[in-house]
């Protein structure tokens, strides 16, 4: 957790985000379908505070961090930056707003330029703002950059193929820091390297959070690793948003039936028994064609016939700790509670 972090200094604030990607068919290729990447995500990023992402592949997490930067342009909802509409911008005043915040990719050895050396790749974000007066001005901040992200400076006319690929994630770091933004996105940093790796990267990011006082949104589907560098946590599944909390508290009191499940298969030494773990059964339905109601309705083991039939609202739970189900929903009528197809666990309910 960073040290400047401040509970009341919001300096991301995204509302009611949505992204639809049509599927063209036809002759003319009109959209008759769309992809259902998000829907109605919101959230809120702290000054100095990791905010993490995770739920399985194809959930919308990288939709999620995309739509944030713009690099996809959302269908519905606002993003906003130090409470500015960041989806509103054009021209000079987005550029000068993208400026507060950069990405950090998930793969080391396809997000550099293998034909720029290592200064001019860490160097090109300033190249575009033009924020140095002179090369020696350029050279010294991109000296001072290597140095805080542990890389020689005998490295500065090498080229990427060079490095393995923790390297070359600092690469990438040094890169998204050179201007110091407000906010950096990073896009399952981790995922590609090694373990003993992941942890040192790991370190540094918390390291120059510290230093620099800057803001993540924590891209990953490893828990362990957002256990461990997270303030804050949201789980989501089939771009839903199922379940926000703190780390602390999701960890220890997790409410909803999926984030529950993921939680139960968390790999743990000398923990071998997978009696009474909650695997889960089924494939993730396809985004085309979500189901209705609840979107995790086909896969829950607390399914309910409502569940099936109506979409749930996010429902604070205790401050602070919001879980997108029917469960905790006070006007559900007892008819309305009964569960649906799986008279075993009807029956476990009622004994």
């Amino acid at each position: 957790m960073g040290k400047n972090m401040d509970k009341n200094d919001v300096v991301l604030k995204v509302e009611h985000l949505v992204k639809r990607y049509p599927i063209k068919k036809g002759v003319f290729g009109k959209s008759k379908q769309y992809v259902h990447a998000l829907e109605d995500v919101s959230f809120e990023l702290h000054r100095g505070e990791t905010f993490a992402i995770v739920g399985e592949s194809g959930c919308g997490k990288s939709t999620t961090g995309k739509c944030v930067l713009r690099l996809t342009e959302p269908t519905e909802g606002k993003v906003l930056l130090d409470g500015e509409d960041f989806t509103a911008l054009s021209g000079q005043d987005l550029t000068r707003a993208r400026q507060k915040m950069k990405l950090i990719f998930q793969d080391p050895y396809s997000s550099l330029n293998p034909r720029m050396t290592v200064a001019d790749i860490i160097a090109e974000p300033i190249d575009i703002a033009g924020t140095y007066k002179t090369r020696a001005e350029r050279d010294a901040r991109v000296e001072e950059v290597m140095q805080a992200v542990g890389l020689d400076l005998s490295y500065k006319y090498r080229y990427p193929h060079e490095f393995s690929g923790g390297q070359r994630q600092r690469i990438g770091i040094a890169r998204a820091i050179v201007l110091v933004p407000e906010i950096v996105v990073c896009d399952e940093p981790v995922s590609a390297l090694d373990v003993s790796v992941q942890a040192k990267v790991i370190n540094l990011l918390e390291k120059l959070q510290d230093e620099l006082g800057l803001s993540y949104v924590f891209i990953s589907h490893d828990l362990s690793v957002v256990k461990h560098i997270s303030d804050t946590v949201m789980v989501m599944y089939l771009g839903h948003q199922m379940e926000l909390a703190s780390k602390e508290e999701l960890f220890e009191n997790p409410l909803h039936p999926y984030t529950q499940a993921l939680l139960d298969v968390i790999p743990r030494i000398a923990d071998e028994r997978i009696q009474g773990k909650k695997i889960l059964q089924g494939d993730v339905p396809s985004p085309t064609n979500p189901p209705t109601g609840c979107a995790f309705s086909t896969r829950c083991p607390k399914c309910m016939q409502v569940c099936r039939e109506r979409a749930p609202e996010a429902i604070e739970v205790t401050p602070g700790h919001t879980c997108t189900c029917h469960l905790f929903d006070k006007n559900l009528s007892e008819a309305e509670r009964r569960l649906a197809l799986d008279p075993a666990i009807e029956a476990a309910q009622q004994a």
